[in-house]
Parts: structure tokens; sequence; C-alpha cells
């Protein structure tokens, strides 16, 4: 049975359930014998850590699935530590729990800057029908924001657009992306985007696939372009350095559980095929 995302807290209290907490971003995990494990609630019974802003997420495999913020990181003890999710993308928890996670750390990010109503400045009070957050003075509902990007490869006769971002800390290339503006369609701001980070054109802009991008509330919409003329001219602003790769020569590339990464497997094996 997949996960099941639902917002009504069960009835039952579980000591098995798993519970995705936060601190200033990082998600607390247990150490175990073969890697980070999500802690259950009989885990945190042992230390009992002040837990605030307690969010029901669904179930997994009819296992219920809690997210929260931990009120102060010395709560913290020993079998016990505070990761960033990108440094859990590296295979150190499990696929499926990595992206429960996501959806945690989402939620936790939206009910923590929604604690008053950005209208009138009331506290704001959970939604009874659906997870929103609602003003009880002036009825204004705010529901969690997703913020839509595009993410694209660019293709070349045999090669593939690669570019290392000035944000990524550990020095790869990745296929380009960039958040959708208002007005603006996914194609055009695909079209955008690529002009803006590297002055090339493209066309024949058709769609990959997506995947929710928890930092902290990104769609990412995917898709495969290709190149249409002018030379690499990098936004230095944003881009580092960026170049034309074949199937046999690729630099250091992200992840496998990202979709940029699924992009550039998708290349490498049509240029294999």
């Amino acid at each position: 049975m997949p996960f099941t995302p639902n917002f009504i807290l069960p009835s039952k209290k579980s000591h098995e359930a798993l519970w995705f907490v936060f601190h200033q971003d990082r998600l607390l995990i247990k150490t175990g014998p073969n890697g980070y494990i999500v802690p259950r609630l009989c885990d945190l019974e042992k230390f009992k850590p002040s837990l605030i802003r307690k969010q029901y997420l669904g179930s997994l495999d009819g296992t219920p699935c809690h997210a929260a913020e931990l009120n102060n990181n010395n709560d913290v003890l020993d079998g016990f530590a505070l990761k960033g999710l990108r440094e859990l993308f590296f295979g150190q928890l499990e696929e499926e729990l990595v992206w429960i996670a996501g959806q945690a750390n989402q939620l936790v990010d939206w009910n923590r800057n929604h604690q008053f109503c950005g209208k009138c400045g009331r506290p704001t009070e959970d939604g009874q029908n659906e997870r929103a957050k609602v003003c009880p003075r002036c009825n204004l509902v705010n529901y969690p924001r997703v913020s839509p990007a595009i993410i694209v490869a660019v293709i070349k006769n045999n090669t593939i657009l690669l570019a290392n971002n000035i944000r990524f800390k550990s020095g790869y290339y990745s296929v380009l992306a960039g958040f959708v503006e208002p007005g603006e369609n996914l194609e055009e701001c695909v079209a955008r985007e690529i002009k803006e980070e590297v002055g090339i054109s493209v066309n024949n802009i058709r769609y990959f696939a997506s995947q929710p991008w928890p930092f902290p509330n990104s769609l990412m919409v995917a898709f495969l372009a290709d190149y249409a003329g002018s030379e690499i001219k990098t936004d230095t602003t944003e881009i580092r350095d960026a170049g034309w790769f074949t199937a046999d020569n690729l630099p250091a590339i992200p992840p496998r559980i990202t979709i940029a990464r699924q992009l550039i497997d998708w290349f490498v094996f049509i240029q294999n095929g």
C-alpha cells in the first residue's frame, strides 16, 4: 500500500507512527546500523522532545505519519541527529521516506509562515474540512502553496547542455531550471530561462515528467527542447559554467532520485540505444 495523504488525525494513537520532525529545515533522524531511520513515536517517547505545530500527513502501508517542529535542538540525544534533506537525497534514507519527508518539510514551512492572517493580522485556525489556514475574523483561507518551476534538457545533435549553478555546493553540473513568472505559460518559461541563463534559443519544447521539489514548495515540470541557435553566454549571477557534453563524457551530475538526473539518464539511454 503506497503513501495515502490525509489531514484528519486518526482517533487512535499509534506508538509505531512515523514522526517527521524538523528543526530549522533539518530532519530529526535515528541512526541505525544500515543508515538513517525516521523515528517512531515509541522512539521519541524515550526522551520526550518538545514538539510544536504538529500536523497529520497520512499513512504509509497503514502506518500513521506525522510532521512537527522541534522546539529546541538541545532535545536531540545520542542515537539521533539533525540532517538536511538534500544530504538524505544521496541514498541515506529510503526513497519513499525521503519524499514523505519532503512533503512534511513543505507543510511545516507553510504552517510556520501562516500562523497569522496576511490580510488582517489575526491568528489563524486550522481548517475543519480541508488542509488550510482560516482567519476567523475576515475568513481569508490560505492553502499550502506550490510554486511551479520548469527544468529542461536541451539537446544539440549528440550533446546535452549542462551547467554548474553558483548555488551548487558540491560542484556538480545539471540541466537548467527556473521559476514560472505571472502571466507566463510553461513553454514560454522554458524559452525565457534558457535565453536568460545561457543566451541560446530553443524550439520543439515537449513535456517529459514532473516531480515535487520540497525546497521548500516547488513543483518541477520537466521538458525536453532542441537547440535552435546562438552561442553559449552565461549569466554570471546564476551560472558559473555551462557547456555541451556527450553521453560518454559527463561531469559530476545530480543523484538518481532527482528529475534532473532522470533527464540526463534519458539522454544517455537515447545516445546508447
